[in-house]
């Protein structure tokens, strides 16, 4: 029978109702697969060589610190060279990479195994590469934990003032303001000085002696100072969504404020929340190490990247060594970390991304 071909027929073509072969099937079922926003911006991240190389290094500095002293044969607070009832062997003291002390160089010309001193020992003859692994995973604790301390305290205030509005995001801002107007290196010393020696008897005897008053003085001056960017942050995020239409719904439906702000506000904000933080630890790794280099850093004989540079200024004509191997491994993470957090804005931040 042939196929009317007037547009206008009554006639049913028959044809257009045939099942689909397999390959019609097949091409059919080529469609994108179902996406989430967390998963196209990892797949932009992924893009970025610089962001991936970046988190690949501080990926593997970070398990270093954490692995490695659970075999490496030396201890952080350790002095070689030293036995009971005998004097103390000053050889072990500034040796420099792939030395041995001198009872050292006796055991392996006796045949025996001696692991080496790969970064040389310190003024006190402790090894220096397994204390430089302590003081990276001191410096990246402290930043990765400041940063959460940031995060809670700003991102809680930003959102309360921009939700709130009126006097209350008038008077959270003006408290805002005045911590911007002080000098952050001279309050961030003065805070550290003063916590110092104020929380010491405070925390004699208790679980939060083991960490150290240094250390808790610094999360202290962190949550004091460094929350008010993140603040603002958020604050201006909650603004502009506070006054779209599933937020007017939900306070339709008699939805509290928490609630709303847990739910709806907090998680259309992620995108900020995330670089923030990322940006956010590099900053709290660079006043550790800052502060440590003036002595108001981690308590001895624990070490941080920071302290370890200060002490090296000692022997720094003769052993530069001990100032040059902190010192990079401070810029490698700081570095890494800010390339990392660039590329976090470029990957989440859906202004930049059409």
């Amino acid at each position: 029978m042939k196929k009317l071909s007037s547009p206008f027929t009554m006639h049913v073509d028959v044809d257009s109702f045939l099942p689909a072969s397999d390959k019609d099937k097949e091409y059919m079922l080529q469609m994108r697969p179902s996406s989430t926003f967390f998963k196209d911006g990892v797949k932009r991240l992924l893009k970025n060589k610089v962001a991936t190389v970046s988190l690949i290094v501080i990926i593997l500095i970070t398990l270093t610190s954490i692995f490695l002293p659970m075999f490496w044969p030396y201890a952080y607070e350790t002095q070689l060279g030293i036995s009971p009832g005998k004097p103390v062997d000053a050889s072990y003291k500034n040796l420099a990479p792939f030395e041995y002390g001198a009872t050292e160089q006796a055991r392996i010309e006796a045949g025996e195994k001696v692991f080496p001193h790969v970064f040389g020992t310190d003024a006190a003859g402790r090894d220096y590469l397994i204390r430089v692994v302590y003081g990276t995973r001191i410096s990246l604790a402290v930043g990765f934990f400041a940063s959460i301390i940031v995060l809670i305290i700003g991102m809680t205030v930003g959102a309360i003032a921009g939700y709130c509005g009126g006097k209350v995001d008038l008077i959270i801002m003006r408290i805002v303001d005045i911590i911007y107007s002080l000098p952050d290196m001279l309050m961030v010393i003065l805070l550290a000085a003063v916590l110092r020696t104020t929380l010491e008897p405070v925390i004699s005897g208790t679980v939060l002696e083991k960490i150290g008053s240094n250390i808790i003085s610094l999360f202290v001056v962190f949550a004091v100072l460094y929350w008010v960017s993140m603040s603002r942050l958020i604050r201006g995020q909650i603004l502009s969504l506070r006054e779209q239409e599933y937020v007017l719904a939900s306070k339709a439906t008699g939805a509290k404020s928490s609630w709303i702000i847990r739910k709806h506000l907090i998680p259309n904000c992620i995108s900020v929340v995330i670089i923030s933080t990322a940006l956010q630890i590099p900053n709290a790794i660079f006043t550790e190490s800052y502060l440590s280099f003036l002595g108001l850093g981690v308590n001895a004989p624990m070490p941080s990247l920071g302290s370890l540079a200060s002490d090296a200024l000692n022997g720094l004509s003769s052993y530069p060594s001990r100032l040059v191997i902190p010192a990079i491994i401070i810029s490698l993470i700081v570095l890494s970390l800010n390339l990392f957090g660039d590329g976090l804005r470029d990957a989440f931040d859906p202004k930049l991304n059409n």
